[in-house]
């Protein structure tokens, strides 16, 4: 007896000391709540056949044992059976098409690019643009020009649409007791729904690995009342630097255990240049490409532009997270004297700045475009065509 206590005290010596919070269970908010009935439905349609099985499968060799005593219920004839045939296809077809209906239905009422019921809140929702960096959250309030890093600040009770994108890999935004998860891509611009159902302090993180710092990519989300969400951000306003396009490129920089900050003021149009992956002077936006893509490209006369298009390059780091300086990008002109006053397949064109600003760059890409280059020389009517 003292041999089967042991293991049994252990094993709960080890559930007591690990620290659990089972939110996915216990949520805090309308879609988590939702997701919660789906998973306990499910699992309950799924016992009605598991549990028979398993019964069965300790009851059936005990009884039809080779030792038993009575053997009067042997039938060496027995081929078939009807009313088996019928439980044994129709109860699991039965539970197939309830766990299909269920799913529809709940797969439709939690889209995560849906807005929220209004039965749920009546308020409008807090747009909030989370970027996943490496290894830190970086959350933009665009009605309220404020922003922080690993600290998330929402109203209790009213929705919070989030704009996701990442400024390299991909990362996951979780905050298991409010429920939802989705993917932040690189040069894409996902969307996530949530409500918090009373105030408290969340847990939330990336759920996808992303490189060495991940283990720190955690960030507090607070719900609070309007009032206190108020003053957040009145606090953020006044004591917090300036987001720009230069501060960001200083932020993105890798850091493992990143410290919360903020940031009282942000640049016009900021999200839309990460997503478009051309926060650097001088970048391609995606947009662009794309367009550039659909008329043919650049050819091999395109080929010294490159660092007008890289956007990894600069950011390759090693297993331990730090960044690489590789080797400049080298342009081979396809036509024409390079600036060495040899053919151009042996021009070399310097470091990557040196060839984002070469006359002969810019000019060829505006040729391609005019507002092709996030640079003073396409700034004044990019919004016309790249909505930034």
């Amino acid at each position: 007896m003292f041999a089967i206590k042991k293991p049994l005290l252990a094993a709960l010596g080890a559930l007591a000391l690990s620290g659990c919070q089972y939110d996915v269970l216990f949520p805090h908010g309308w879609v988590g709540e939702q997701q919660r009935d789906l998973l306990i439905i499910s699992t309950l349609l799924m016992l009605i056949v598991i549990v028979p099985v398993l019964i069965m499968a300790v009851w059936f060799p005990l009884k039809y044992r080779a030792d038993r005593e009575d053997i009067s219920d042997y039938d060496p004839d027995f081929e078939h059976s009807n009313k088996l045939e019928a439980v044994v296809w129709g109860v699991p077809i039965l539970i197939i098409i309830a766990l299909g209906w269920y799913t529809w239905v709940y797969t439709h009422r939690l889209d995560p690019y849906a807005a929220l019921p209004t039965e749920v809140s009546e308020q409008e929702p807090l747009r909030v643009q989370a970027v996943s960096l490496d290894w830190k959250w970086l959350f933009i309030y665009p009605d309220y020009g404020v922003a922080s890093v690993n600290e998330l600040a929402i109203p209790a009770g009213r929705p919070v649409e989030f704009s996701l994108t990442s400024s390299t890999v991909m990362n996951t935004l979780s905050i298991p007791a409010l429920g939802g998860m989705v993917y932040s891509m690189a040069g894409m611009e996902t969307k996530l729904n949530l409500i918090a159902g009373q105030q408290g302090t969340y847990a939330g993180r990336s759920a996808h690995y992303s490189g060495p710092g991940f283990a720190g990519m955690i960030f507090d989300t607070l719900a609070m009342s309007n009032a206190e969400f108020d003053t957040w951000v009145a606090e953020r306003r006044d004591g917090g630097e300036a987001l720009t396009r230069a501060s960001y490129l200083e932020l993105e920089k890798p850091t493992m255990n990143a410290p919360v900050q903020y940031y009282g003021r942000v640049e016009d149009g900021l999200f839309g240049r990460i997503v478009e992956l051309c926060v650097e002077e001088g970048k391609v936006c995606m947009g662009h490409m794309m367009m550039q893509d659909k008329m043919g490209g650049g050819g091999l006369a395109g080929i010294p532009d490159a660092a007008a298009y890289s956007h990894d390059r600069a950011r390759t780091i090693d297993g331990f997270g730090n960044l690489v300086e590789l080797p400049p990008l080298e342009g081979h002109g396809a036509h024409g004297a390079g600036h060495d006053g040899h053919d151009g397949h042996d021009a070399e064109h310097g470091s990557d700045h040196e060839a984002l600003n070469t006359t002969e760059t810019r000019n060829y890409v505006l040729a391609l475009d005019s507002n092709a280059l996030c640079s003073p020389l396409g700034a004044q009517t990019e919004a016309q065509t790249n909505g930034i």
